[in-house]
């Protein structure tokens, strides 16, 4: 759908909830990580972009100094008061909006009430950031309500806190940071230490970014982040560093007998993926194609053996892959997101899309007996206020 059906069907959802045309529109977009998985939060680098699939919110003032947002994606409507400082509560996905709110509050901003009304584009759970994409919209919503501007970083951070507070999530910087700070047909390489965004080219017509949603989600997954996260931590105090971003391949090996053979692993996944993610970055500047390709294939096969977030069904997309040579189209490709579901991005050359589709859809079926949902993307602008 593109965002201008989205803002169609939002804004007249929100005239059948509330009876009047929206006096605010905004949104925000999900990501896709080209490379430089689970490096955010050990400090390293990343490098994201935006995709043209959107979080869309309408809403209009009310009197009652509440919240009330309906869902499409969902059909369900949440309220809250606003009267006091605003806590988490159900159904489980307005707490991305809660937080959010919560934060304003924080900075001493009193709210108005309002409604709003909810629709997304972005895939849910499909790795690709629609928990970041409405916690971005609704920030950009009350930006636009309120006349607060924040800082882009400030924004980002905001929406991070309101993840790891309201919804539970110690996720990293690079999904807000995306959905707020992307360019039209650049990519970013972030710094997550420094937090900045370096704007990386990325608007050759003749490469295309292609996102395949292998439509599982593993329950495997709960609790696996905080696991990981903790992991990296402790090989990094065993190293004697701030933060494995800071640690080399040597320092690890020197370490080796010191560490469990899971902290290691976890460790050189990080240590290799940030040289992965820099290489990659320069890559994609000197439109090196292949160079790019090899390096999303060897980062996806340290995802699934040393940091060991794969899973059968993104293993099997990846394999289909590399069966595709260079010379029909397939650049490269790999896993992106946190893991044991979600989806794969590939590189593949434009001519090729159609084909290429055809043959993940065939052979994913195939190997799985489910069937995956594909699309294109080229690099996306990131939040937006539309009216």
């Amino acid at each position: 759908m593109s965002l201008d059906s989205l803002v169609e069907q939002g804004a007249d959802m929100f005239a059948k909830c509330f009876g009047h045309a929206p006096r605010w529109k905004v949104a925000a977009p999900g990501r896709v990580n080209l490379i430089g998985e689970h490096t955010d939060y050990n400090d390293g680098f990343v490098l994201p972009m935006a995709i043209d699939r959107y979080t869309f919110m309408a809403a209009d003032r009310n009197t009652r100094r509440e919240v009330t947002l309906h869902s499409v994606t969902t059909g369900e409507t949440a309220s809250f008061s606003l009267r006091t400082r605003v806590q988490p509560g159900q159904p489980a996905w307005s707490n991305y909006v809660r937080g959010v709110v919560a934060g304003f509050q924080e900075r001493g901003l009193k709210l108005a009430g309002f409604d709003g009304v909810i629709d997304s584009s972005v895939p849910f759970g499909g790795g690709v950031s629609s928990s970041a994409a409405l916690e971005v919209a609704a920030a950009t919503l009350i930006e636009a309500m309120s006349g607060q501007i924040l800082d882009p970083i400030e924004k980002a951070l905001l929406c991070q806190q309101a993840e790891h507070k309201f919804a539970g999530v110690p996720c990293g910087i690079m999904d807000q940071f995306t959905s707020v700070l992307a360019r039209e047909d650049h990519a970013l390489l972030l710094d997550c230490r420094s937090r900045t965004a370096t704007p990386v080219r990325m608007n050759d017509p003749l490469v295309t970014v292609l996102v395949v949603n292998s439509n599982v989600r593993h329950k495997l997954v709960d609790g696996v982040y905080a696991s990981r996260r903790k992991q990296c931590e402790a090989a990094a105090r065993a190293l004697n560093v701030p933060a494995l971003r800071d640690a080399t391949m040597k320092d690890l090996e020197a370490a080796r007998s010191s560490l469990t053979e899971a902290v290691f692993k976890r460790a050189r996944h990080v240590i290799t993926e940030n040289e992965r993610t820099l290489q990659a970055a320069q890559a994609i500047q000197a439109r090196d194609w292949p160079e790019v390709g090899q390096l999303m294939y060897k980062s996806h096969a340290s995802l699934r053996d040393d940091y060991e977030v794969s899973c059968p069904e993104l293993d099997a997309i990846v394999e289909i892959a590399r069966a595709i040579p260079l010379a029909a189209g397939m650049i490269g490709c790999r896993m992106t997101g946190a893991g044991f579901g979600g989806c794969a991005v590939c590189l593949v050359r434009t001519e090729h899309v159609k084909t290429i589709a055809r043959k993940f859809e065939e052979g994913y079926e195939v190997r799985t007996g489910n069937v995956p949902a594909i699309f294109s993307s080229r690099p996306a602008g990131g939040a937006r206020i539309l009216a």
